[in-house]
């Protein structure tokens, strides 16, 4: 076979980015937009020895999983690798992407395959949204999404797992460009002046906030642009972001309040949140919920526990262990979210609960080696790439009797699961948590707990009159034995 020929194939299976695998000679082939159970025709594209790749030319035979996608562009998009298969064979999807990590990758053996918190509706549950600008071909000024691999932007305003809000603005600072005849910027000249805009919402409480992000400092008829976004309901807070450098990083570090709060608020279970700009906080806030629900039901603590809470972002795992926790220790390395954690904590009247700025590996050493802060219980939800190896080696060495570990990405957890057990921890139990329907992305949440800690004492509690009292104690004091 070679490039350009055509080719029929079953497929199979699923990549770890969802694209689709069939084997025909011999040879494996990734095949993009298809589901497990097509038969397809496709073109091969690229030849490896011993695998290919190919592109999807016509669907000969449909899955029983396979659906019809909501969004017109998923395709060329490529942000939802899973929306033309059905939400229960996602699920099955996702649960075999965890399982298959953790026991090739991680070694593990005997765990029953792990259950997974799906959606009851698997639409419109992203609380955050960012959106390039640029021009089209007859100069006019486009927003949407990059098309897979690229900074090609799709003209879309209606992502079907955004919120509704988000068309509505988006259409309000479309006209405002044109209007005003506002250039997009352009990431080859460095030139032109909106780069991308940023959307929350707050689904407990509808608040809504809109962040430009600008190559300057203020955009042309900006009273006009900020009477129009106030029209929409439950706007709260508007802001620019400057952003002057040539880089492909979203925001920059300067905030300029245009009208409004500085943050909008939302709440997951009791829990009360005070979210800025630059704040990290989960997208879909139903399944946040259940995320950390699992998360503090494996930490079990009983109101006396100290606990560590590494990668603590803007404090939101921290803050639900301290409603049953002794004291909470919080760190991360992103001081704004340090800022965003203590105001929280205050916003809820939480005071068993401190926050450290730095890396989590540097900070965790000298709270334990030079200051002797132990743990009984330590949670970590790091970034993709898994836990710090020295961040690892220290929890190892201050052996508490739980570890917590939240993951969104299963082959990293595995990895830092595999060693964690090779040094005195079992896994106990693994639950899956589906943050990202329509995605190839899955949260994990694992409990590990430490075989090397003694046995607790045992102790019964009894009834005893005082006069046995004082026979007993009288008895013991003639005894010679």
């Amino acid at each position: 076979m070679k490039k350009d020929d055509m080719i029929e194939l079953t497929i199979e299976d699923l990549g770890v980015d969802g694209e689709g695998i069939g084997k025909l000679d011999g040879m494996t082939f990734f095949v993009k937009d298809t589901v497990i159970g097509d038969r397809v025709e496709a073109k091969v594209m690229k030849m490896k020895k011993t695998y290919g790749y190919a592109r999807l030319m016509k669907i000969l035979e449909p899955s029983p999983d396979r659906v019809e996608p909501r969004c017109a562009h998923a395709r060329q998009c490529g942000g939802c690798q899973l929306q033309a298969m059905n939400y229960e064979a996602q699920l099955r999807y996702k649960v075999n992407k965890v399982w298959n990590n953790l026991t090739r990758i991680g070694g593990l053996t005997g765990l029953p395959r792990p259950e997974i918190l799906g959606m009851e509706d698997p639409w419109r549950y992203r609380n955050k949204a960012q959106f390039p600008f640029g021009t089209d071909k007859e100069g006019r000024p486009v927003t949407g999404f990059y098309a897979a691999r690229s900074h090609r932007i799709i003209p879309c305003t209606e992502c079907r797992l955004g919120v509704e809000e988000n068309r509505i603005i988006l259409e309000k600072i479309l006209d405002h460009m044109e209007t005003y005849k506002i250039p997009a910027y352009d990431e080859q000249t460095g030139k032109g002046l909106l780069r991308h805009v940023l959307l929350r919402k707050g689904f407990a409480t509808g608040e809504i906030m809109v962040c430009l992000i600008l190559n300057g400092r203020r955009i042309p008829a900006q009273d006009a642009l900020t009477d129009s976004l106030r029209e929409v309901p439950g706007m709260t807070s508007i802001s620019i972001n400057v952003n002057q450098k040539k880089t492909n990083v979203i925001m920059g570090s300067e905030m300029i309040p245009v009208w409004g709060q500085a943050y909008i608020t939302d709440q997951i279970g009791e829990i009360r949140y005070q979210i800025s700009p630059l704040s990290f906080f989960q997208v879909n806030p139903a399944q946040t919920r259940k995320l950390y629900e699992t998360a503090l039901e494996y930490a079990d603590l009983r109101g006396e526990e100290t606990v560590w809470d590494l990668y603590c972002g803007i404090g939101t795992i921290s803050l639900f262990l301290a409603q049953k926790a002794g004291k909470v220790y919080g760190v991360e390395i992103v001081p704004e979210a340090i800022e965003d954690a203590r105001r929280n904590a205050a916003l809820n009247d939480i005071s068993n609960v401190e926050f450290y700025v730095g890396k989590a590996e540097e900070v965790l050493p000298e709270k334990y080696e030079k200051e002797g802060i132990r743990a009984d219980v330590i949670v970590v939800d790091p970034p993709r790439k898994g836990c710090d190896a020295a961040c690892l080696e220290t929890m190892v060495k201050m052996q508490p009797d739980r570890i917590v570990y939240v993951s969104c990405d299963s082959a990293t957890l595995a990895r830092d699961l595999k060693y964690l057990c090779g040094e005195g921890y079992e896994v106990k139990k693994v639950k899956a948590c589906d943050m990202f329907p329509g995605t190839v992305h899955v949260e994990t949440v694992c409990l590990l707990s430490n075989t090397q800690s003694k046995k607790k004492e045992s102790y019964i509690t009894l009834d005893v009159e005082m006069a046995d009292y004082y026979r007993i104690k009288n008895e013991g004091k003639n005894s010679t034995t």
